[in-house]
């Protein structure tokens, strides 16, 4: 058991992933720095997930919910949750033994930072590949680094947990880019501590990854920079780097939608633009 002010909950989300479950559970379950609680959440699971983690997990802590979406279960977890610090792991990913260890350790010796997040290895269909450059890891004052795309992983996060009574939890709104639109609202206040380890691995290219389900992930992007906009937190060279992201995201989905003959959408669109350019350009 840590002390107080040390403690860790560990919060999994998950969906019919019966097969996946176990290897995200026993990554937990091997670290080196046990955590203090672990809950899963499961979003309505219909495969016998619940059943796996009852009969083979007994201490983990199980809350069902209906099927309403991650962002919905993460933050059914963070409200449960009582350990002073918050991570988060996919059901599909896992992390490797020494990451709640070095992480807690990396807070400590950086006491003045609330939220830290690892590099990480990258796994698509069973092969390792290399990240793009775009997807480069930063610390510190990181809000302009997150605007192109999401640059932490939820699965590589350890925060605070004051950080969400300050900021708010993850927007159920958000079918996903969920994480992308937390993270802004978090790095317009805090700065984040990069530890340069490798300590998740990271999984892609099955079916039921929500990235795949859904078309044009700019959309939510969009809807998360509108939200950002006239947040008073942020200085002017932010508020105008966060226009100018959006500008760029609404032009270049103003003509996937053109050429996907989305024509309701395309006028929505065109009608946000011509507004933003009217107040920006």
């Amino acid at each position: 058991m840590n002390n107080m002010h040390n403690s860790i909950s560990v919060i999994i989300p998950v969906y019919n992933r019966c097969i996946l479950i176990e290897r995200a559970i026993k990554s937990v379950l091997g670290q080196t720095l046990p955590p203090d609680e672990i809950i899963v959440i499961d979003d309505g699971s219909t495969d016998g997930t619940d059943k796996i983690i009852k009969n083979n997990y007994p201490d983990i802590i199980l809350l069902k919910q209906k099927n309403r979406g991650v962002s919905c279960a993460r933050n059914n977890g963070i409200i449960n949750a009582k350990g002073t610090w918050v991570t988060l792991l996919d059901s599909d990913d896992e992390w490797l033994p020494e990451k709640l260890e070095k992480q807690l350790l990396a807070i400590q010796v950086n006491s003045n930072n609330k939220i830290c997040h690892t590099d990480e290895v990258w796994i698509r269909n069973g092969v390792r590949v290399n990240p793009m450059k775009k997807h480069r890891k930063y610390g510190g004052n990181i809000y302009k680094y997150c605007l192109p795309l999401c640059v932490i992983s939820p699965s590589s996060i350890m925060v605070h947990k004051d950080i969400f009574k300050d900021v708010g939890l993850f927007d159920e709104n958000f079918p996903v880019c969920e994480d992308y639109d937390l993270w802004l609202r978090i790095c317009s206040r805090y700065p984040v501590f990069y530890l340069r380890e490798k300590l998740i691995k990271k999984y892609g290219g099955h079916d039921d990854q929500l990235s795949r389900q859904y078309w044009g992930m700019d959309r939510f992007r969009i809807q998360a920079l509108e939200k950002m906009i006239n947040d008073p937190v942020l200085s002017e060279n932010d508020r105008m780097a966060t226009v100018t992201t959006l500008i760029n995201k609404a032009r270049i989905l103003h003509k996937g939608l053109v050429k996907h003959n989305h024509e309701e959408e395309a006028k929505k669109m065109t009608k946000k633009l011509t507004e933003l350019e009217t107040l920006y350009d």
